[in-house]
Order: C-alpha cells, then sequence, then structure tokens
C-alpha cells in the first residue's frame, strides 16, 4: 500500500528527517536505502563532500544549493543509522556541534580576547588540545597527538594535518629553505631507487618526496589539494586545446606524436601567460 509522504508544510529540516525515517522503514521503505550501513554509506559523504568543493571551485551557486543539500542527507542517513542503534539522532548531532561551537570561541561567546588572528588561532588549537587530551582521559588510555586525524583524510591533506600536529610541538623544519634541502634529499634518494630498479622501494620513496612536499605546503600556508586542483584544472585546459588545434589539422592525439603535441602545449601555455 502507499503511504504518502511527509507533510509539505513540516520545516524542511523535519520534513527531510521523517522523509529518511520513511526510506529506512523495514516494512513499507525502500530496499536500497534499508540495507546501507555507516560503512558502506561512508564513500558516499566523502564523494558528496567532494562535489561540494567542485560547485565552488566552479562558482555555481545553484549547483552548490543542490550538493549542500545532498550533503546534509549524508549527515541525516547517518543520524538515522544511529538513532536506530539507540546511539544518537539528528538532534543529538545538531546539539553537539553547537555546544562545540561556542565552546571553541570564547572571544564570540564568552569574556575571552585575542589581539589578533595569529592569536585567536593558537586560542582555537588549545581548545583543540584540551579536548583531545579530556576524550583521552575518558578513554583511560594515554593517546597520541595523532589519535584523531582521520585515516580517511585524502593522503596529501592527511600528510598536511600530521606534520603540524608535529610541528605544534617543536618537530619542525625552521624555513621553507630547510624543508626544500629534505625535499632534494629524498629526490635523490627516489632516483637512486629508480636507477637500481627496485620499484618497491621507489614507491616507498615516492611517499617521502611527497610527505616532503605537504610539509612544504604546510610551511607556505598553501593547500596541497587546492593547488593539485588549479593544476589539474589548467593540464585539462592546455590538453583541451592540443585537442582543437589537432582536430583543425584532421587527427587526433593517438595520431600525432609527442613533439607536435608538445608544441601545442607551449602555445597554449603562451596563451594562458599572453
Amino acid at each position: 500500500m502507499t503511504r504518502p509522504a511527509p507533510p509539505a508544510d513540516l520545516r524542511p529540516i523535519d520534513r527531510l528527517i521523517a522523509i529518511m525515517a520513511r526510506l529506512r522503514d523495514r516494512q513499507d521503505g525502500c530496499p536500497w536505502d534499508i540495507e546501507q550501513t555507516f560503512a558502506t554509506i561512508a564513500p558516499y559523504t566523502v564523494e558528496e563532500a567532494y562535489e561540494v568543493a567542485d560547485a565552488i571551485e566552479r562558482g555555481d551557486l545553484k549547483d552548490l544549493k543542490e550538493e549542500l543539500g545532498d550533503l546534509l542527507l549524508q549527515v541525516v542517513f547517518h543520524a538515522r543509522m544511529a538513532e536506530e542503534q539507540g546511539a544518537f539522532d539528528f538532534e543529538d548531532v545538531a546539539r553537539a556541534i553547537n555546544d562545540k561551537m561556542e565552546r571553541r570561541h570564547p572571544h564570540v561567546f564568552g569574556s575571552e580576547t585575542y589581539g589578533s588572528l595569529a592569536e585567536q588561532k593558537e586560542g582555537w588549537e588549545q581548545l583543540k588540545a584540551a579536548e583531545r587530551a579530556e576524550k583521552h582521559g575518558a578513554t583511560g588510555r594515554a593517546g597520541s597527538l595523532l589519535d584523531d586525524v582521520p585515516v580517511g583524510l585524502p593522503a596529501l591533506t592527511r600528510a598536511v594535518k600530521l606534520s603540524k600536529r608535529a610541528a605544534g610541538v617543536g618537530f619542525v623544519w625552521p624555513s621553507a629553505k630547510e624543508v626544500l634541502d629534505k625535499l632534494d634529499e629524498e629526490v635523490a634518494e627516489l632516483k637512486a631507487e629508480i636507477a637500481g630498479g627496485d620499484l618497491d622501494k621507489a614507491r616507498l620513496e615516492m611517499g617521502d618526496v611527497l610527505f616532503v612536499v605537504a610539509n612544504l605546503a604546510r610551511t607556505l600556508e598553501v593547500d596541497p589539494e587546492d593547488a593539485l586542483r588549479a593544476t589539474n584544472a589548467k593540464f585539462g585546459r592546455r590538453f583541451r586545446y592540443i585537442e582543437a588545434r589537432l582536430a583543425e589539422r584532421g587527427k587526433t592525439p593517438d595520431q600525432s606524436d609527442l613533439a607536435e603535441m608538445d608544441g601545442l602545449w607551449n602555445e597554449a601555455k603562451a596563451a594562458e601567460k599572453a
């Protein structure tokens, strides 16, 4: 029997919560939604976050509205599954983030004052450190400074966060010059393994190179994911230029050669700079 959708006059967030409850209903819900778990939904949550970032990158506010809705659905989905297990519900999620935001902004909701943005950032990190210490105390075990850096983050982003945590306790190169020196060292080690033909070791050395690059990005206050996204976009523009020019010559890339395509690449590069 078809059941009516939740009333349209509900507050939008209440209607979304009710829709998700209906989708997860064991008798009348959606078979696909019913069989999902935290683990199966997690990849979709990550994907939706990236689609939000993509809409922002493109400056498409209409699309951003839709993608934020998709991301909100993920929060509601996870909260519903937790509610079914008696762990927490959406209200608990909202309450927790409300409390956290007030706690981490004592200069707005309390009597704390900061003399500069740098002081505010330092205060933020101190508050986060206190929260980590309290969390570890509640578990009854000594925790690592790195414990709550999520493993599921993109590797470059996680590398930045790991190095930032270590830098906070003094385990850090003093300046970009020292990081660049370390990068030269790691690249030399990578070259040696490539020359020796040991690809397993080369893979490890490649990881070391990327970690130092992430550390350099942190030192320069550059988001490596953002920088790489910009370069990916640049590569896409220039390669499409190559394809267009080759098409004018009646060719496709696989009918060309490196010399011709490299020449067109340089044309695209010069045109962008002009």
